[in-house]
């Protein structure tokens, strides 16, 4: 982790953000030593990505299994 001061990061910002893309590195802003900000990679959210939730539970029953006659509603057959 890389740590630079407030006006290193303002006057080097396009480089900071380029080292940050290359290494996926974060880095610490400081003001008078004290760390004020980080700079980290942005982490892309995938829509794609199974919920959390849904492997909290489980199916007691095979739900591509056909229903027999028995245990269809009687007003739908």
């Amino acid at each position: 982790m890389k740590s630079v001061n407030v006006h290193e990061a303002k006057t080097q910002l396009s480089m900071l953000l380029a080292e940050i893309e290359e290494r996926g590195e974060r880095i610490v802003i400081c003001r008078n030593g004290e760390p004020v900000a980080d700079l980290v990679p942005h982490r892309r959210k995938v829509s794609m990505a199974p919920d959390a939730k849904l492997g909290a539970f489980a199916i007691g029953y095979d739900p591509t299994e056909e229903l027999t006659d028995e245990e269809w509603p009687a007003d739908a057959r």
